[in-house]
């Protein structure tokens, strides 16, 4: 299959209004991910953003798994699966932060990570950057050393680049909130 150049990846996500809650914008990247082309340009742009270094790649459930296994696998690198409470086998170790609209857990399986490995963490979109700081946090705690952390998409407005101020944060595209 021969695939064409994307220029305009944001084409390829929609804004669903009042999902999960009302007053909340849900940036779907359905499109993108079914789109073979607009899914390989995504997954390169995230690549040039991955310093040469970088020995693992850790994704946020759960479309944080979609864009960084994909990544880990264009880079011939280990994944770090970044889980919501209660979904892996112990041992693991846990970190609650605030929503918008509550709060949650995320775990990382103890063990998963070696120590001063350097990582990438990688999301879809960075919004208030709690759960990035939550995953980025938990990482350390396992004696990883957080590198960056990448995003498909940042919404420009909510703080999230504000919330991981110190570390390095980069995005492939910018949308306002």
């Amino acid at each position: 299959m021969t695939r064409t150049r994307v220029e305009d990846l944001a084409s390829y996500i929609r804004d669903v209004p009042d999902y999960p809650r009302d007053g909340i914008v849900f940036k779907d990247i359905t499109g993108l991910l079914v789109d073979p082309d607009a899914l390989t340009e995504a997954v390169d742009r995230l690549a040039a953003l991955v310093p040469d270094d970088v020995e693992l790649i850790s994704g946020m459930e759960a479309r944080g798994f979609i864009v960084g296994a994909a990544l880990a696998f264009r880079l011939g690198l280990g994944f770090v699966p970044v889980r919501k409470a209660g979904k892996l086998p112990p041992p693991v170790r846990s970190a609650t932060y605030g929503l918008e609209y509550g709060e949650a857990t995320i775990e990382i399986r103890e063990g998963t990570v070696p120590a001063g490995a350097r990582v990438m963490l990688v999301d879809d979109v960075l919004a208030t950057g709690g759960t990035a700081a939550a995953g980025a946090q938990l990482l350390e705690e396992l004696g990883a050393e957080v590198v960056g952390l990448a995003f498909l998409l940042e919404l420009d407005g909510l703080g999230g680049r504000e919330r991981l101020a110190g570390r390095s944060v980069s995005t492939v595209l910018l949308a306002g909130s």
